[in-house]
């Protein structure tokens, strides 16, 4: 039997628990999760490959950022349920633009490991708003906007997006570019938030969009209706 064969997939639901290490220090870069699809495509091109639960697909490490990571060896735990996997790390592990993703301290909830990348060029202004929006969650809702969102009413987090996606029409309705572009923003940060509420990340819509290329709007209509 071989080693993916040995791992009890069906006990862990299909997606096994990956410590990723750097193998050059044994510093813990990160925790990841693996499909048996991710670990054939790891053992196969010596990059690692995970299972993203929050996108629901599966992701090349670095595969926007450049950061990829060259496997080293991959160890199996004495319960065949958790992988040790030892890497070079090109750049950094963490999409914060840290070395590691492992870099506040519970205990003094101070920052222990600098910034060395500004990631937002490589993974984009919505993927990292949405990953600030998420860091925000538990923050005091008295100094954060997002935190009070996120611990509030649901109804009242909802009414902001009726509330600026009014304030967008009439923006159209005033042909006034700027204001359509600020409200615009408006929209798009309030769905974010929206969408961290259910932490739905916004890869899964842009593969929906995607999916929807070549289709017709009728088409694509018809298709929710059939479900």
């Amino acid at each position: 039997m071989n080693q993916i064969e040995s791992i009890d997939w069906e006990k862990i639901d299909g997606l096994i628990p990956v410590v990723t290490q750097e193998a050059t220090t044994n510093e813990v870069l990160m925790l990841a999760f693996m499909d048996r699809e991710a670990l054939t495509l790891t053992l196969e091109s010596n990059i690692a490959h995970y299972f993203s639960r929050s996108k629901q697909r599966i992701w090349k490490k670095g595969e926007s950022s450049g950061h990829i990571q060259e496997v080293v060896d991959i160890m199996i735990d004495c319960d065949n349920d958790t992988i040790l996997l030892k890497v070079n790390q090109t750049g950094v592990a963490c999409h914060t633009g840290r070395k590691s993703c492992f870099f506040t301290s519970m205990k003094t909830n101070e920052e222990v490991l600098p910034v060395e990348v500004d990631t937002t060029s490589a993974y984009g202004v919505i993927d990292t708003l949405y990953h600030t929006i998420q860091e925000k969650k538990n923050d005091d809702p008295k100094k954060s906007y997002t935190a009070k969102l996120l611990q509030g009413e649901e109804n009242s987090m909802l009414k902001k997006i009726v509330e600026e996606s009014g304030e967008f029409t009439f923006a159209i309705k005033d042909n006034d570019s700027e204001e359509i572009i600020y409200e615009a923003a408006d929209i798009t940060y309030h769905v974010l938030v929206a969408l961290a509420s259910k932490n739905i990340s916004p890869d899964r819509v842009k593969q929906e969009l995607a999916r929807r290329f070549g289709m017709s709007g009728i088409e694509e209509k018809n298709s929710r209706t059939d479900k």
